[in-house]
């Protein structure tokens, strides 16, 4: 088993979590470490600025496990796209877990990930970097990419307020400055076809794996070449056969 979380943004945090979006890196530091005190079979008491395990003046105690693992260590990845969160996951993760992933920026995040290995005195040697990325392999090189279409609008158009959007942050930074706002307006007016049409092929083609096979199995050598080791693959597809497929063709086409 391997462990991802993420601490998501502020609507989500606040939303659906009922937790401020206050002192993030420092609550993820935190919960990473209790996790690992809990995992180890270690009671857990835990004195921090944003977790406090037991809770004082109440009938709380400090627990631990009652079952063992079956994997001695569990690893911990960290899903991160700003730097400061991407910094965090080489510090105190096993492996990182980018969306919206770009293989082409990698050299400019990697020094990210250094900073924050030489925090914590260890090497990115056997650290894992697990990008997840959207599928759809046909022939219809279109088709395809308005396949993608839906989740980009989303997650760059609507994926928090317009001045708290991490995704749209990060499609700015890859070059597409003009089209991500362009693509945020749009969402936000409720205009989400516009949106999704707004969306360049290159930003499409640079953040998923789609069109035919001979392109996507050159797209999944640029990600092996930029020290991908993990791929985490979500086949857009609406059935359960449909997906087995995609997920059939991706493995052939990685072998």
């Amino acid at each position: 088993m391997i462990l991802g979380i993420g601490s998501s943004g502020p609507q989500v945090a606040e939303g659906w979590h009922g937790q401020r979006f206050a002192k993030q890196l420092q609550r993820t530091r935190e919960y990473v470490a209790v996790v690992r005190m809990a995992l180890a079979r270690e009671r857990v008491e835990f004195h921090g600025e944003t977790l406090e395990l037991p809770l004082p003046e109440g009938p709380g105690k400090a627990l631990k496990l009652t079952i063992s693992p079956v994997q001695e260590r569990i690893p911990i990845y960290l899903a991160a796209i700003g730097p400061k969160n991407t910094a965090l996951a080489g510090e105190i993760a096993d492996g990182w877990i980018p969306t919206l992933f770009s293989p082409e920026h990698v050299s400019e995040l990697r020094p990210l990930l250094q900073e924050g290995a030489e925090r914590s005195g260890k090497s990115l040697e056997e650290f894992d970097i697990a990008p997840t990325v959207n599928v759809f392999i046909t022939d219809d090189l279109e088709s395809a990419r308005n396949a993608m279409r839906p989740f980009i609008a989303l997650y760059v158009g609507g994926m928090g307020s317009r001045q708290q959007n991490f995704y749209n942050q990060l499609v700015q930074r890859y070059g597409f400055e003009a089209e991500a706002k362009q693509i945020q307006d749009l969402y936000l007016e409720g205009k989400r076809d516009e949106a999704m049409a707004a969306i360049p092929d290159e930003l499409i083609d640079t953040v998923s794996l789609c069109g035919p096979k001979e392109v996507v199995r050159d797209r999944l050598a640029v990600y092996r070449d930029a020290g991908v080791g993990t791929l985490g693959v979500t086949p857009t597809a609406f059935t359960a056969p449909e997906r087995l497929e995609q997920l059939r063709l991706v493995a052939e086409l990685a072998a």
